[in-house]
């Protein structure tokens, strides 16, 4: 008998699995592949017989496989070119039709560690791979072999891998300070990529990493401020656009970061509208007391730019900086009504508005500048901010009650309904310091908002008032008239620096990009949709209505998918005459009783049956007794769910009848579950 582990006991084996006789029997073929396992377990270099053993597995015995499997996630390391040959045999295991094979050859595939292959592109790719399997896990688990082996892997991958990598390994804690410090010392190399991904994912990771040492993150920080502004100059412009997005992430932790390189963040004549005003929101946050006049110069350029927006925004920047540079900001303001275009007086009115809330300090300067605005705004933005400095600054403004008077007059021409609802608020509040000249007037618009007006909210803000004033004048004041804050406090806005730690898992994300508010609501996880549901419509009809439920009611109309995979088809055309037609052609299919309490609302019940696709036929309307409705839906089969709804009197269960055009038990028990649910739903709401 030859020698347990020499080079005659792996030939004999060899022989055994090739052999055509041993393939035939089961039992021998099995225990030819045990002594294989039994060598390996003993340390014996077996690898040699890694095709043998491969086809080995492609068996029925079930046994046979998890031993080829055992032997192949142990020699793949140091077969891996042959490690391929396996991948072929798993992918039809994957297909088999019992569970266990499919298991396992899923979990051989995932453990033939091509994380260690020779290519750096392989592993890369893997990692992706193992990441889309892994996903209802939670994605690939990182461990410290794994991190270190990528970390002495990142010099051989190219751009795009090193980036991916530096991702993977945000999801590695280190174990010590000594090795946190080792693995940033090895990236710190990355910093200085000539690749702008390479930076970003660089510099998140530190930042991540060093969260218990914020010298750490600011040095860092300090030392990509030429990566980003490199990156703001770049000529694409979606990543000139990221770059100022992160830059303003930056500086609020860190204000007047990029001071120094302020004139980095003029705008160029080239430049689209979208990055002219992240960079002048950038250039808000960099002034100071040395670089304030020349950033205004540039701004004041910006101004009168052939597009109003990009005009609208520089002067709004403008008001910005004047919240804290008063004096210049406000002179520049003033200057740009001269020019009487009624986009950027409309803007600076708007600006004025927001200075004399923000800094009472400023409003004399505002007041002066006031008279004349009103010949040339014409929006409703515009018209809304003057009427409210008439209207609160009025006693400082000589002419204000016969502009506000103008107003007044024209009311009846007005398109917006805001500003007639501003007109009304700003008149009272101007009617307490100067009753004389604002009593008439007053009378005038309540009597038009209360008897003439067609808008309800205009409408009910006139009667408002006109029961106020009837309370008395010092009732008016205790309302309108809320403390002033005091000049000396200057600004009142907040301007507290957040920590780095605060946004540092955000960098390098479109967090940034989008904002946390909309970022979470564009990612928010949306719960699945049952399969009979299509997109909402947004007809006419629909939009009508659809407020009668609110957002959290909506939650509750969602219905869990079935597996009968129902779809209707939505406005499906059926008349009453064909409908009752069909109805009496048809027998019963299911009857239900639910519990309804309170009156029936049929605006609601109907809005939100059209919600999953449920026409009404037919509907009785509110208080009658009994209550009875008609509906139909269809789904893409061509089969029609025709019901009939019958409440007899308050107090009393809901009666459902239905009746179906096909035998579909599956798609009639999820149908019922929609209705019944969107029934419930609303009952819910009335109660």
């Amino acid at each position: 008998m030859p020698y347990l582990g020499g080079e005659e006991a792996l030939r004999e084996l060899r022989r055994a699995l090739c052999n055509p006789h041993v393939q035939a029997d089961p039992v021998r073929y099995r225990g030819a592949v045990l002594r294989v396992i039994r060598l390996m377990a003993q340390g014996t270099d077996v690898s040699g017989l890694f095709p043998e053993m491969v086809k080995a597995g492609a068996v029925p015995d079930v046994v046979q496989k998890k031993l080829v499997s055992l032997f192949v996630q142990a020699q793949a390391p140091r077969q891996p070119q042959l490690a391929l040959l396996a991948v072929n045999s798993l992918r039809k295991d994957c297909a088999h039709p019992s569970p266990a094979v499919r298991g396992l050859a899923l979990r051989t595939m995932c453990g033939l560690s091509l994380l260690r292959d020779q290519d750096p592109i392989v592993v890369v790719n893997c990692l992706r791979a193992l990441e889309e399997i892994l996903k209802k896990e939670g994605g690939v688990v990182i461990n410290k072999p794994i991190a270190h082996h990528l970390l002495n892997r990142m010099p051989d991958l190219d751009q795009w891998g090193q980036s991916e990598v530096l991702t993977f390994l945000l999801r590695y804690k280190p174990r010590s300070e000594d090795e946190l410090f080792d693995i940033l010392n090895l990236l710190d190399g990355y910093l200085k990529s000539s690749s702008p991904s390479v930076v970003m994912a660089a510099t998140k990771l530190f930042l991540v990493l060093a969260s218990e040492y914020p010298d750490v993150q600011a040095d860092v920080l300090v030392r990509v401020k030429g990566p980003l502004l490199s990156a703001c100059m770049s000529e694409s412009r979606e990543l000139c656009f990221t770059a100022l997005c992160h830059v303003r992430q930056i500086l609020a932790s860190l204000p007047g970061h990029f001071s120094s390189h302020y004139k980095k963040f003029f705008c160029s004549y080239s430049e689209p509208h979208y990055i002219k005003c992240q960079k002048m929101e950038v250039l808000c946050e960099l002034v100071n007391d040395e670089n304030v006049q020349q950033v205004l110069e540039e701004l004041k350029g910006y101004c009168t730019d052939v597009s109003v927006e990009l005009g609208q925004a520089a002067i709004s920047a403008i008001g910005n900086i004047a919240r804290t540079y008063t004096e210049q900001c406000v002179g520049i303001l003033t200057e740009l009504l001269g020019l009487q275009q009624e986009h950027i007086t409309s803007a600076v009115v708007q600006a004025f508005r927001d200075l004399a809330w923000l800094c009472p300090q400023c409003t004399d300067a505002v007041c002066q500048a006031l008279p004349g605005c009103e010949d040339t705004i014409q929006d409703s933005e515009g018209k809304q901010a003057l009427i409210w400095l008439l209207g609160t600054q009025g006693e400082k403004v000589p002419n204000a009650p016969y502009v506000l008077e103008d107003f007044v007059e024209n009311v009846k021409s007005e398109t917006f309904p805001a500003v007639k609802m501003e007109l009304l608020t700003a008149l009272v509040r101007l009617f307490l310091s100067r009753p004389a000249e604002c009593q008439d007037m007053l009378g005038r618009l309540l009597y038009y908002c209360i008897e003439e007006e067609m808008d309800m909210a205009v409408r009910d803000r006139g009667l408002f008032y006109y029961r106020l004033l009837q309370s008395g004048v010092e009732e008016v004041k205790r309302v309108l008239c809320s403390p002033k804050s005091d000049p000396s406090l200057g600004l009142l806005g907040n301007q507290t620096k957040q920590p780095v730690n605060a946004w540092a898992w955000e960098f390098n994300t479109l967090v940034p990009v989008y904002g946390r508010e909309r970022w979470a609501l564009a990612t928010a996880h949306q719960p699945v949709e049952p399969s009979y549901s299509c997109p909402p419509c947004t007809d006419s009809r629909n939009r009508d209505t659809e407020s009668l439920i609110s957002e959290g009611s909506k939650e509750v109309l969602k219905v869990q998918p079935d597996t009968g995979s129902l779809s209707l088809i939505p406005d499906v055309s059926l008349t009453a005459e064909q409908f009752e037609k069909t109805w009496l052609s048809l027998a019963t299919s299911c009857h239900l009783s639910l519990p309804w309490c309170g009156p029936v609302h049929p605006d609601t019940i109907q809005t939100a049956l059209h919600v999953v696709h449920i026409q009404t036929i037919a509907m009785s309307k509110a208080g009658a007794q009994p209550w009875k409705a008609y509906l139909s839906a269809q789904d893409d089969t061509g089969c029609l769910f025709l019901t009939e709804l019958l409440l007899e009197a308050p107090g009393s269960e809901l009666q459902v009848s239905v009746r179906q055009s096909e035998a579909k038990p599956e798609a009639l028990q999820t149908f019922i579950s929609a209705l019944r649910t969107t029934l419930e739903a609303v009952n819910g709401l009335g109660s």
